[in-house]
Parts: structure tokens; C-alpha cells; sequence
């Protein structure tokens, strides 16, 4: 009999403490704010700072359209287990480095059309699960190369319409996940920093990810122009002088040479060749870089587009060394020509002279003739 009632205990044990969740849930959920299935929703309430009394079990906070203005130290401590937190549209200024201390699991995060300056490195340092990250709409003048680690997992990533001017490519290169970026309303310094960038976009899209336009601000030359679409003789200047090229196109070619390797065996589309980029600094990658040590046993084998590009070079030499031969002999035939002409017409000339000399001397003999017969 003992037994029988123990498994009817727990029984109401269980069905006592499903009635009171719910009820625990409405009582820590803010007044300010609706709270529904671990869902709250603060949007359009005129908050000023992030409210308390949260439920420990929220997963989804809803914070946009407010007027909060800037995010204190541990500001989430409350929700250790949000999953996305959307704090678009407000007048956020500053954030503390440890503001989302303690959001292990959270995948999405919304700071879009905020009046933020800048981004500390050291805010998603203790967020390992971000997925999608919205900056548009904001002020950010640039993005720490250091924090890549951080935005490994991202499959998403806004910064249109910010004030950047470039991007380290390094941190482009972290984000191995991503397939969709947005970067336009940017005012972009297309200069020889921004190869990199240039590189990256065209293995970014040949892969498959999803961008807009990168139209660039500055130089006035190229001014309202595509990044992407930008031919790379516009940036001649920085292939022979700028040590950014050399360094892009090191890091493009390996990342191609991975990308063939991983899709060795499978018949690789040919469109790979599309990112080959021509080299006007190959020397360069030869040997007796710093990035070399001293005491590699042998050099390593030249990748083949430098090989390939290194042929163009050559044949392209030969090809110009007798175009220029042919004008060459070409301008000495017209010279010779011209001097041939001139003599010939010299002589001419002359001989014209000659013959109308000769034929004034027989005239007048002509007429002296008869006027000595009359005189006889």
C-alpha cells in the first residue's frame, strides 16, 4: 500500500511544480514589459536603461525601439541563458567590455541604428556561440583585427551604412562560417589597402557567400565605383611599391592552394581561375622573404598561377621585343626610303634645269643664223 501511494505522491509533486512555472514566470517578468513561453518583450516602452526582475530561464529579449543609452558592466547577469537579444533602434553610446559577461549561449545580437563609435574587442570574448551580428546603422569607424576569434562561428554579419574606410582582412578571414555580409553605405578608401579586402570579397563570393556593394568614397578617380568590379590595373601603382599587395597576394594564393586541395578528387569548377590575379611583383615570392627561416631545408615549390603568371611575363616580353624589332626595321625602311625619294627628286630637278638650259642655248643660235645671212 506504501508503495503504491509513493509513485502517486510524485505525481503531485510534478504536477504542482508545472502549475506554479508559469506562475514564477509571470511574477519575475517586468512591468514594463510582456513576458510569454520564456519570451519577453520590452519593444517601444520608452526604457531608458535595461530593466530588472528578469526570469533566469528567458531565452528571448526584445529591447529595440527605446531610449537606452548605454549598457553597464554584467547588464544581462540576471538571463545567463538569452539566446537572442535585440537592442536595435535605440540611442546606445557606449558599451562596457563585460557588459555581456555570462551570455554563454546567446547566438544573436541586434545594435543596429545605434550611435555607437566603436566596438571593444573584449565584449564577445566571453560569447562562443554568436551566430548573427547586426552593426548597421551605426558610427563604427573600423572593426579591431583582434577580435576575429571571437566572430569565428558568425554566419551573418551587418556593418552597412557605419564610417568604415577598410577592413583588416585577417578578421575577414576568421569568420570561415559566414555567408552573408552587408558593407554598403561605407565611405571606402579604395587604396592599396584594400587589395586585401578585394582578394578576400572574390574567394568570399566564389564560395558561395552572399554580399551587397562595396562602392568606394575615395580616391575621386574611383569614386562611386565597385570594389569587386574594379579591374586591377587601376591598381598599378601599389603592385610595384606597396607591401600590402605582396602580402595579399601571398595569402590568396594559399587560400586558393587550400581551396584546390580541398576540392581535389571532385572535378573543381575551372571558375577558380577567375581569382587569378596578375603578378608584377613575382621576384617577390621566390625567396629571401622575411617570412622565410634560414634553416628550410629546401624551397618550396612555386604555386602554379605565380608559375603561370611568370610565363605571361616572359611571353608577353618576347612578344613586345619583336613587335618593337618590326617597328624598328619598319622606321628604318621609311627613312630610307624618304632619303631615296629625296635624292631622286634632287636629280630630277636638276636634270629639268639641264635640259631647259640646253634648249634656251639652241634658241638663240637659231636666231643669230639667219640674221648673219642677211647681213652677208
Amino acid at each position: 500500500m506504501q508503495a503504491a501511494q509513493t509513485p502517486l505522491a510524485e505525481m503531485r509533486v510534478i504536477l504542482v511544480c508545472a502549475l506554479l512555472s508559469p506562475l514564477s514566470l509571470a511574477q519575475a517578468c517586468p512591468k514594463e514589459c510582456s513576458c510569454n513561453n520564456k519570451v519577453v518583450d520590452c519593444r517601444g516602452r520608452g526604457l531608458y536603461d535595461i530593466p530588472r526582475r528578469l526570469h533566469p530561464e528567458t531565452q528571448e529579449l526584445y529591447l529595440q525601439d527605446n531610449r537606452i543609452r548605454g549598457i553597464v558592466s554584467m547588464a544581462f547577469r540576471e538571463i545567463p541563458l538569452v539566446r537572442i537579444l535585440d537592442l536595435s533602434n535605440n540611442s546606445i553610446t557606449s558599451i562596457s567590455p563585460t557588459a555581456l559577461l555570462g551570455l554563454r549561449t546567446l547566438q544573436r545580437l541586434s545594435l543596429a541604428h545605434n550611435s555607437l563609435r566603436e566596438f571593444d574587442r573584449r565584449l564577445l570574448i566571453p560569447i562562443h556561440s554568436l551566430s548573427r551580428l547586426d552593426l548597421s546603422h551605426n558610427s563604427l569607424g573600423g572593426l579591431p583585427g583582434a577580435m576575429g576569434d571571437s566572430l569565428k562561428n558568425l554566419s551573418f554579419l551587418g556593418l552597412a551604412y557605419n564610417r568604415l574606410t577598410r577592413l583588416d582582412r585577417s578578421l575577414m578571414e576568421a569568420m570561415t562560417l559566414l555567408d552573408g555580409l552587408t558593407l554598403q553605405g561605407n565611405p571606402w578608401r579604395c587604396d592599396c589597402q584594400m587589395i586585401g579586402l578585394k582578394l578576400w570579397l572574390e574567394t568570399y563570393v566564389f564560395k558561395g557567400g552572399a554580399i551587397d556593394e562595396v562602392l568606394c568614397s575615395q580616391p575621386e578617380e574611383m569614386k562611386n565605383k565597385d570594389l569587386q568590379k574594379v579591374p586591377y590595373e587601376l591598381f598599378h601603382a601599389c603592385m610595384a611599391t606597396s607591401y600590402h599587395y605582396l602580402f595579399a597576394n601571398i595569402h590568396h594564393l594559399e587560400s586558393e592552394r587550400l581551396l584546390r586541395g580541398h576540392t581535389h578528387g571532385n572535378h573543381a569548377n575551372p571558375a577558380i581561375h577567375a581569382l587569378h590575379v596578375p603578378m608584377a611583383m613575382g621576384e617577390g615570392f621566390g625567396g629571401g622573404g622575411g617570412g622565410m627561416t634560414e634553416c628550410e631545408p629546401k624551397q618550396k615549390q612555386r604555386p602554379v598561377n605565380l608559375r603561370h603568371a611568370i610565363a605571361t611575363v616572359i611571353i608577353t616580353g618576347v612578344v613586345c621585343g619583336i613587335v618593337c624589332l618590326m617597328m624598328l626595321a619598319a622606321a628604318v625602311y621609311g627613312c630610307a626610303y624618304a632619303a631615296i625619294m629625296a635624292k631622286y627628286q634632287r636629280e630630277l630637278k636638276k636634270n629639268e634645269e639641264l635640259a631647259a638650259t640646253k634648249g634656251a642655248d639652241h634658241a638663240t643660235a637659231d636666231d643669230k643664223e639667219p640674221l648673219e645671212n642677211a647681213i652677208a
